[in-house]
């Protein structure tokens, strides 16, 4: 079969010899007469096979099939050795060799071992390759998609697993920011340590800044005894800050302080304790235009927004829709104890048109619903909640066949930013992306309408 071998062996006509054979059998290869020289190619090149005398001066045949054993595992090496004792059988096998023949040596048998060991460099090749994408199939399974968005998401999730960068989520409210965050920290080398979350939105200031950093006790009235921060709890794994936009303007400066320094100083206490955590938050807010707005420090979202991963919306994921509601048809049946296969062709039809505001966290509570009142083995239109069951497209209109009916472009233009808007969920600099302006001159035209620019819409 065909392969490439690098023969190794100080006797040139001999390596001249074994190449022209192998030449005839559609083998290619190189030679060298050095172990020395042979190192060197082979970390240029790329070898089926290494071919190599045992006794040669200099760097012998077993010290260089330990070193290429040690440096390139994946190639095989086959010695050969004029001195055909068990002995030296056993310290090749030793040394890592995957087979040796004997001096002198026969040509077709040494081309059946060589064809044998380059099938068994290409099988080997094969089996990583296989388990390699068996792995990556599998890696995010919780994560459930097939759409082209998704796959573009998974692929971003699979370069930056492995890695300590500080990661920010972006996505409307019920996209799967956790779920996301959870199965980087899963994938990670941090994966046997802690993953600690946080709700940022959840608790007020004062909580808060316990809560992450710690206290000592006494620090305040309820302070009974010491408490570790999330910060410390979570060391040598991952730190989740969801709702990041919602953080106290008030403590940022210390979040940025001990993301910075790589410690934290307790309430109430005047010592720095380092900690060891990578750092991911998400926010469905649109932090650019909070930094604007002076509402977000604009040096800690350049701390935390080291790579941004952007969640699609469920209304952009396409047939996506179906094969959740499949999962979640499943999970909810079986736990239920109910005898469920599938959609109906109308429901499916119903669930596709839809657009989804609250993402995949209304698709699960409306398909969990629909299995609790489901008579029949699929759910039909009747079993999804009205919302969805009556759903109508919505279209912006912009005036009928009378001309007296029909509107000023200043109108039209008001409908339109007001309707990305509310696509978009109140996000400001996807609105302007989408109308093509740049987001000054949307704040302009918003507030030519009466919007209050403070007040974010994102939700």
């Amino acid at each position: 079969m065909p392969g490439r071998v690098l023969i190794v062996d100080d006797d040139q006509s001999m390596c001249e010899l074994i190449e022209a054979d192998l030449a005839c059998r559609n083998i290619q290869s190189q030679w060298r007469t050095s172990a020395a020289e042979a190192l060197l190619v082979i970390e240029e090149g790329q070898f089926d096979v290494i071919l190599t005398d045992l006794q040669m001066p200099g760097l012998n045949g077993l010290a260089l099939c330990e070193r290429i054993v040690a440096n390139r595992p994946d190639i095989p090496v086959v010695v050969m050795t004029a001195f055909g004792s068990l002995e030296t059988a056993v310290a090749a096998m030793r040394a890592g060799a995957y087979d040796f023949v004997s001096k002198p040596v026969e040509l077709d048998l040494l081309a059946i071992r060589l064809e044998r060991a380059i099938q068994h460099r290409s099988l080997s090749e094969q089996v990583r390759l296989l388990s390699d994408r068996v792995q990556q199939a599998n890696r995010f399974s919780k994560l459930l998609g097939e759409s082209p968005a998704m796959r573009h998401l998974f692929d971003d999730l699979r370069r930056i697993a492995e890695t300590d960068t500080s990661v920010l989520i972006t996505g409307e409210s019920g996209t799967g920011k956790e779920l996301v965050a959870k199965a980087l920290h899963e994938q990670s080398r941090r994966r046997t340590k802690p993953f600690v979350a946080i709700n940022c939105a959840a608790l007020p200031e004062s909580l808060l800044e316990s809560e992450l950093f710690g206290h000592k006790r006494g620090s305040f009235t309820d302070a009974v005894s010491d408490q570790r921060g999330l910060f410390l709890q979570a060391d040598g794994g991952t730190l989740f800050l969801d709702e990041l936009g919602e953080f106290p303007l008030s403590l940022q400066p210390k979040l940025l302080r001990a993301l910075e320094e790589r410690t934290v100083r307790p309430v109430g206490s005047d010592k720095e304790v380092p900690f060891d955590v990578r750092l991911i938050a998400a926010t469905n807010r649109d932090l650019e235009t909070a930094v604007e707005e002076k509402r977000f420090r604009e040096d800690l979202y350049f701390r935390v927004n080291v790579i941004q991963i952007k969640l699609p919306p469920l209304r952009s994921r396409g047939t996506d829709v179906l094969l959740l509601a499949q999962h979640y048809l499943e999970d909810f049946a079986s736990r239920n104890g109910k005898k469920i296969v599938g959609l109906s062709d109308a429901t499916a039809q119903k669930l596709l048109d839809y657009e989804w505001p609250g993402n995949v966290r209304e698709l699960r509570n409306a398909i969990e619903r629909a299995v609790a009142l489901a008579r029949f083995d699929r759910i039909a239109v009747d079993d999804l909640p009205d919302k969805i069951r009556n759903y109508r497209g919505t279209q912006l209109e912009l005036g009928g066949d009378n001309p007296s009916e029909l509107l000023k472009m200043e109108e039209v233009e008001r409908r339109y930013i007001q309707h990305v808007l509310k696509v978009t969920h109140g996000n400001r600099t996807l609105t302007a992306q989408i109308l093509g302006f740049d987001r000054k001159t949307l704040y302009r035209k918003l507030k030519q309408m009466g919007e209050v620019i403070g007040d974010d819409a994102a939700s």
